[in-house]
C-alpha cells in the first residue's frame, strides 16, 4: 500500500512566500496547493479538504481569521497562523478562535517546516492512537473521550476539538482533581522542538470552556489555580 502524501494548502497574498516555501515543502515529500486569498481556498477546502492549513492572516476578499472561524463551525482541520512580528492581539485572538500554532513573520522556513511536521505527527496521533493498541474510551463524568476517533462528547453531545485542544483535555481529563501546569500540558500537546508561551496554553484552555459552554451553559469543569495551572473535574 503507498503511503499517503500530505497536502499542505497555503494560503498568502505574498506570492515570493508562496513560491520559497512551496518548493522547500516539496522537497520534504508534501503535497502543496496555494491560494492568494481565502475565499479561494475555503471554497477548494470544502471540495478537497488539505492535511494541514497555513493562514496569513491579513488577505484580501477574506482574511485567515474568517476563514478559520468558518473552518472551525464544521471541521478541526489542523491550522498554522502567519502573524505579524509585534501584533500579540493577533496571535491571541487566532488561538482563541481555533488555530493550533502560529508563527511570526518573518520567519525561518525550516521553522515552519518544523511546525508543519510537528502538528502533523500529533494529529496522526490523536486519530491513530499513536499506531500502537487502540486506546479504551476515555470516560469522566459527563465527558467521554474516543482517543482513536478523535472524538468527544459531552452528556452524549459531540464537541468538536482541534487536535491541540483535544490534546490538552485528555491530560486533563487523565487525573481528575490533579493539576497540571502549563508546563505540563504544552508537554502533552506539543513536541519536544515547539517551544509555546503560557499565552498560548491559556487561550486553548479559554476555547476548550467556550466549547463546552456551548454545549451545558453550566459547565466548569475545567478549573484554574491561578499560579499553578489547570485541573479537570468530573463531578
Amino acid at each position: 500500500m503507498s503511503k499517503h502524501t500530505p497536502k499542505i494548502a497555503l494560503v498568502d497574498d505574498d506570492r515570493n512566500i508562496l513560491t520559497s516555501v512551496s518548493i522547500g515543502l516539496e522537497a520534504e515529500g508534501f503535497s502543496v496547493e496555494t491560494f492568494t486569498d481565502g475565499a479561494a481556498a475555503l471554497a477548494s477546502f470544502g471540495r478537497s479538504p488539505p492535511d494541514l492549513a497555513v493562514l496569513d492572516i491579513k488577505m484580501p476578499r477574506m482574511d485567515g481569521m474568517e476563514v478559520l472561524r468558518r473552518l472551525r463551525q464544521a471541521s478541526s482541520l489542523p491550522v498554522i497562523f502567519l502573524t505579524s512580528k509585534d501584533d500579540e492581539l493577533d496571535e491571541v485572538l487566532g488561538l482563541r478562535m481555533g488555530a493550533d500554532d502560529y508563527i511570526r513573520k518573518p520567519f525561518s522556513q525550516r521553522l515552519l517546516i518544523e511546525r508543519i511536521k510537528s502538528l502533523l505527527r500529533r494529529a496522526e496521533a490523536a486519530a491513530e492512537g499513536d499506531g500502537a493498541r487502540p486506546e479504551p474510551l476515555m470516560v469522566r463524568g459527563r465527558l467521554t473521550l474516543d482517543p482513536l476517533r478523535h472524538a468527544c462528547t459531552w452528556d452524549g453531545q459531540p464537541v468538536t476539538l482541534t487536535v491541540t485542544e483535544f490534546l490538552i483535555l485528555q491530560a486533563l481529563a487523565q487525573r481528575p482533581g490533579h493539576v497540571k501546569s502549563r508546563d505540563q500540558l504544552m508537554d502533552a500537546a506539543y513536541d519536544d522542538q515547539v517551544y509555546v508561551d503560557d499565552r498560548t496554553i491559556d487561550s486553548h484552555i479559554k476555547r476548550l470552556r467556550k466549547k463546552f459552554k456551548s454545549a451545558d451553559a453550566d459547565f466548569a469543569s475545567i478549573e484554574t489555580l491561578y499560579g499553578i495551572g489547570y485541573k479537570f473535574d468530573e463531578s
